[in-house]
């Protein structure tokens, strides 16, 4: 991985190792963006809309399964009074008939609980599922510059991490949080019916939840949020440590890479601690607010005992009620919590949802099919950032069928010239010509699918190698397949693999070497068969044998096509039409 795309982290403070604005860890420093947490709910609801008639469902399985928790006090006092406390009589059939209907809600309950929770969990794993897909499609859309500028292992954690954590905290609370709120109105409103002075007894507790859960909930969620900025950082710096794990032992870096981690994994330990301490005082809290009510409610309801104006069934129901009340404030509390913590990740998710993509293509934008392959740069103006251009007023036209060669030191703008043709980047000023049209004229999918490209760093995706050749044109036969792989001298150690062409690879794969990766990259591109090939130091990893083969396989491989071969070795250029020298983006 380039040391750009760990440009992705802020305000991490290594004393012991960052050496100066070049040090180690000057890679690591993220921006961070105010948050919007009523923002970000609004947008979780709206992929929860998809799902509206099943949440009515469930809403309703939720209603009753609550209403039938709010009967149970009820019954339990009804039970109660069916003893005469004066006279020490139980009326026994009254006792049985009140028991049988209570046993009866409990089982009515269970039922209704255990669906709405069977339910909610598809329901949260179709909305994880979306946002997923979701997130993933926006990763194809957007321009090659943020995964310049990003840690993949940040954007893998993204789509890993924080998504699961909004899965869990959806199918926990929802149900929860709306099983919570009809709990509290509905015992409120029973309260109030069997004896308003017990309830302002039972009142006491609610501004004291209150000002609890709005101190505790401020904290958790700064803490939360950095919580997942760091875990992404984190999990960038394990993506790249493996990646690179030959890189750092041949330079003997193990001790330093150590020391860095723990730097970094300390910032998350410490953030993390803060999080989950905060979140932790809540419910200690809140059973001394509990007791605080249970308290106040037995003192007064022993008064109204004394004095004749309240039954013990009365009294009974009213303390079942009374923790119903204040039970589901608990979890409500609870809940905010840990969806401080989904919010934190559902921000990060919203935030590359929110990042611009590639421009569309044009209205007037048509479909390049039938290709010459002449190409013009007309005063080509280009930068990745705007302090810093990189090309320079660039002006040249290229016949069909040319092969041209761009020389010239590293970052004068070779590979740049390539990429700004095949639109990845996107001009400052200027224009680039295929066929005498604007390239901007073309769709972007049709322009590129008339380019072979052999880059230097060769990527394999977790498939077999003939999937891997078979990538740019899906439908090509085995034989078409087997043929390429000829052309590029790559067949003599396929079928010397395991299962020949139906070896697995993937792009960390150490059953093949960097050359043979790389006749791979040129077999793909035979078979892709595309008018323009830019080979981008396509013989960087061959030896000198397999690379004159490889060059006399690419004279057949670019006869009648336009070619652009970016090398520094003389013996690759050769054969070239023309030679352009890049130099200081000129």
């Amino acid at each position: 991985m380039s040391g750009n795309n760990r440009g992705d982290y802020k305000d991490i403070q290594i004393p012991n190792i960052r050496r100066g604005p070049g040090g180690p860890m000057s890679r690591f420093m993220p921006s961070s963006k105010p948050k919007n947490t009523i923002g970000t709910l609004k947008r979780l609801w709206g992929f929860y809309m998809r799902e509206l008639p099943m949440l009515i469902f469930i809403l309703f399985l939720v209603l009753a399964s609550t209403l039938l928790s709010l009967a149970a006090p009820y019954l339990i006092g009804l039970a109660v009074d069916s003893f005469d406390i004066k006279t020490g009589v139980l009326h026994a059939s009254r006792f049985i008939n009140v028991l049988t209907f209570l046993l009866i809600v409990y089982l009515a309950g269970a039922a209704f609980e255990f669906l709405r929770g069977y339910l909610m969990t598809g329901v949260s794993q179709k909305l994880v599922k979306g946002l997923r897909k979701t997130l993933f499609d926006k990763l194809q859309k957007l321009p090659l510059t943020f995964f310049d500028t990003n840690s993949h292992g940040d954007i893998m954690s993204r789509i890993s991490n924080d998504i699961d954590n909004i899965s869990s905290t959806i199918a926990q609370t929802t149900t929860q949080f709306m099983s919570s709120l009809i709990m509290i109105l509905g015992s409120l409103v029973l309260m109030l019916v069997m004896s308003p002075v017990l309830t302002l007894a039972a009142l006491i507790v609610v501004p004291l939840v209150f000002t609890l859960s709005k101190t505790v909930t401020t904290r958790t969620r700064e803490y939360f949020r950095e919580q997942q900025r760091l875990l992404g950082i984190v999990n960038g710096r394990i993506e790249e440590n493996i990646t690179g794990s030959r890189i750092v032992k041949a330079f003997q870096r193990e001790a330093l890479e150590i020391e860095e981690f723990k730097e970094v994994n300390d910032n998350l330990r410490a953030v993390s601690v803060k999080a989950q301490i905060w979140s932790g005082t809540m419910m200690p809290m809140m059973n001394v607010i509990n007791n605080i009510g249970f308290t106040s409610i037995t003192c007064v309801g022993a008064f109204l005992a004394l004095r004749g104006a309240a039954s013990a069934g009365t009294i009974t129901s009213f303390l079942s009620y009374s923790r119903y009340f204040s039970r589901p404030l608990n979890d409500i509390a609870a809940m905010l919590n840990v969806i401080q913590s989904a919010l934190a990740g559902a921000e990060r998710v919203f935030e590359i949802l929110d990042r611009p993509e590639e421009p569309a293509d044009t209205a007037d934008a048509k479909e390049l099919m039938s290709l010459r392959g002449d190409i013009g740069f007309k005063n080509v103006y280009f930068s990745y950032t705007k302090d810093s251009p990189v090309l320079h007023d660039v002006s040249f036209d290229v016949r069909r069928g040319e092969i041209v060669a761009l020389v010239g030191p590293t970052g004068a703008g070779k590979t740049t010239i390539v990429n700004l043709l095949t639109r990845f980047y996107e001009l400052d000023s200027g224009a680039i010509h295929i066929d005498g049209t604007d390239i901007t004229k073309y769709t972007r999918r049709s322009l590129r699918g008339n380019f072979s490209v052999v880059l230097q760093d060769m990527t394999l995706f977790t498939d077999t190698i003939e999937e891997n050749i078979r990538y740019g044109r899906p439908d090509a036969t085995r034989e078409e397949v087997i043929a390429a792989a000829k052309m590029a001298y790559a067949h003599s150690f396929i079928i010397r693999l395991p299962n020949g062409y139906d070896t697995v690879v993937s792009n960390d794969s150490e059953i093949l070497s960097a050359g043979q990766r790389q006749l791979l990259a040129i077999a793909r591109a035979a078979l892709s068969d595309a008018q323009i090939l830019i080979l981008d130091e396509a013989t960087s990893n061959v030896d000198t044998r397999t690379e004159i083969k490889i060059q006399q396989a690419m004279l057949s491989l670019t006869r009648n096509k336009t070619c652009f071969i970016i090398a520094h070795r003389l013996s690759t250029i050769r054969d070239a039409d023309r030679i352009f020298v890049i130099f200081d983006g000129k």
